[in-house]
């Protein structure tokens, strides 16, 4: 448990930048999700009437999207030793893929279920 803690506590840094890259998307696009729900729920008039599946879809998709691509920026693979030029492959994007996933779901259902009841 102790080494648990201590890596959570100590995540490497492309770990770290591809979860917090994911995260900012999820959430920018998460609270313009709710805001467009709890609209619904309230009974605005907005034109399009009702698209919240496809606004769900959209919303998974751009935070997988954006969130990959952003990490396969921010993420170079180690150099190695000496001067040598960092590179991206497509295992950036892959980490990218592999944090975006349940950040994506992680942040719909904590502002569904824990803020959306506090708003309303």
């Amino acid at each position: 448990m102790e080494v648990r803690w201590r890596q959570f506590r100590r995540a490497p840094r492309p770990v770290f930048r591809a979860v917090m890259s994911s995260l900012l998307v999820a959430l920018v696009l998460g609270i313009s999700f709710l805001a467009y729900d709890i609209a619904l729920d309230r009974g605005a008039s907005l034109p399009g009437g009702d698209l919240r599946l496809a606004f769900l879809v959209v919303y998974v998709l751009a935070v997988v999207v954006v969130g990959s691509v952003v990490t396969w920026l921010v993420v170079p693979l180690p150099s190695g030793a000496g001067g040598a030029r960092a590179t991206r492959t497509p295992w950036s994007l892959a980490l990218g893929l592999f944090a975006a996933v349940p950040i994506a779901y992680l942040v719909l259902v904590a502002l569904h279920e824990i803020v959306k009841p506090l708003l309303v």
